[in-house]
């Protein structure tokens, strides 16, 4: 058994709805250069429009990087959906499922999340399955 001291660590930020081209820029470039001081793994996950941004900046860094989404459906008329194979084109190694806003504000069940964590490991993409609750929820 492995004790949680042995286990890796993961710091894995999720941009949300932040950011653009240039601030981006000076972010992923400090991110790049952090991670050699690091003790654990770091990660970003990014809005699908700067998944090339993160690829770019962050190719052959420790940096790995992802999406905030995934589709549960591999292809099809699903528009505004983004298929784990498309990310993974990007050089995605993580993609969020179950987020609490996707589950509050989009109605996301356990089922949706869990084909979508499916979805993800069918595309070669580690999925983040998300299970927290909002403070309203827990209080």
């Amino acid at each position: 058994m492995t004790s949680v001291e042995n286990r890796a660590r993961l710091v894995l930020g999720n941009w949300k709805m932040h950011g653009n081209l240039a601030e981006n820029a000076g972010l992923l470039t400090e991110l790049r250069a952090a991670d050699a001081a690091s003790h654990c793994e770091i990660g970003v996950c990014v809005p699908f429009p700067y998944l090339a941004q993160a690829a770019s900046a962050l190719t052959g860094s420790a940096v790995s990087w992802g999406a905030q989404d995934v589709s549960a459906h591999e292809k099809g008329a699903y528009t505004g959906e983004v298929s784990g194979p498309m990310l993974k084109e990007f050089g995605c190694r993580w993609a969020l499922a179950g987020h609490s806003e996707r589950r509050t504000l989009h109605g996301e069940t356990d089922q949706i999340v869990a084909d979508k964590a499916r979805a993800a490991l069918a595309a070669g993409l580690t999925p983040v399955v998300c299970v927290g609750e909002s403070l309203a929820d827990r209080d």
